[in-house]
């Protein structure tokens, strides 16, 4: 994109009187909607249709030059629509939302009725019958994600010896334990 002389990143059409009453009307429905960032980028493309320069708006909203510019051509490309905060698209899913509602169902129904050995799932087994079931591969950093999108969380066992004695430990932790524990020290002087 080729520089343009001070005061002209914004074309005719986005001076104009109604576009200047449009980015007014934007930046107080941004301040009433709690959208700070949006509040704050239409507040300079404002301040630069009305003549003020690029570096004296970036020291005052304590950003870089950059990203005056940056909303600038934001503006110019998209109006106000332009300086609206958007999550970026990504991907589309791998699973359609039916698929998502069976593998709920089957991940609710456990592990066993799916065919497993074990009574409990376990973040490869997910990624296993999602790729047998939909024929959909899913790396295993992104089992647990899709899950937490299913409202599922995550569960893990307490850890227990298999041969320890639970009336042996439960005496320790109420009688042993605290006689040992540290016990602070009286401040010195009081």
């Amino acid at each position: 994109m080729a520089r343009s002389k001070n005061g002209e990143a914004i074309s005719a059409r986005g001076r104009s009187p109604s576009a200047r009453k449009k980015l007014r009307r934007f930046i107080r429905e941004r301040l009433k909607a709690n959208d700070l960032d949006a509040w704050r980028r239409s507040r300079s493309v404002l301040g630069y249709i009305e003549g003020r320069r690029v570096v004296d708006l970036a020291l005052e909203l304590d950003v870089t030059r950059g990203s005056v510019n940056r909303w600038l051509q934001w503006y110019e490309a998209m109006g106000v629509d332009g300086l609206l905060t958007a999550t970026p698209p990504g991907p589309s899913p791998k699973l359609t939302e039916e698929q998502r509602t069976e593998l709920a169902a089957l991940v609710e129904a456990g592990p066993l009725s799916a065919g497993y050995q074990s009574g409990v799932w376990t973040g490869p087994m997910v990624g296993d019958l999602i790729k047998s079931r939909f024929g959909v591969r899913y790396h295993k950093h992104n089992v647990p994600r899709l899950l937490h999108e299913l409202r599922f969380s995550l569960q893990r066992p307490r850890k227990r010896l298999a041969r320890a004695d639970a009336v042996k430990q439960a005496t320790w932790r109420r009688t042993t334990f605290p006689a040992i524990k540290k016990k602070r020290s009286p401040a010195a002087g009081l």
